[in-house]
């Protein structure tokens, strides 16, 4: 599994520069490695809340840009 796991890391960093889903590959093959080390699941975790929190800011922003629309 770490073989594996670590495969399709790499393959996700190399799709950075390249055309490619890197963002799709590089969560799974972190997941695979989750199955074995804690560290993975720990950076899962992790990118999960930086999501989470980027999310939140996104809507905050457009909620105050629709705000500021609709009230002239």
């Amino acid at each position: 599994m770490a073989v594996i796991g670590g495969t399709i890391v790499l393959v996700g960093v190399v799709l950075l520069v390249l055309p490619g889903p890197a963002f799709i590959v590089i969560p799974v093959g972190l997941i695979v490695l989750a199955t074995e080390f804690a560290w993975a699941g720990h950076v899962l975790r992790r990118g999960k809340m930086v999501v989470h929190k980027a999310r939140r800011g996104v809507r905050a922003a457009a909620s105050r840009v629709t705000e500021n629309v609709s009230s002239p």
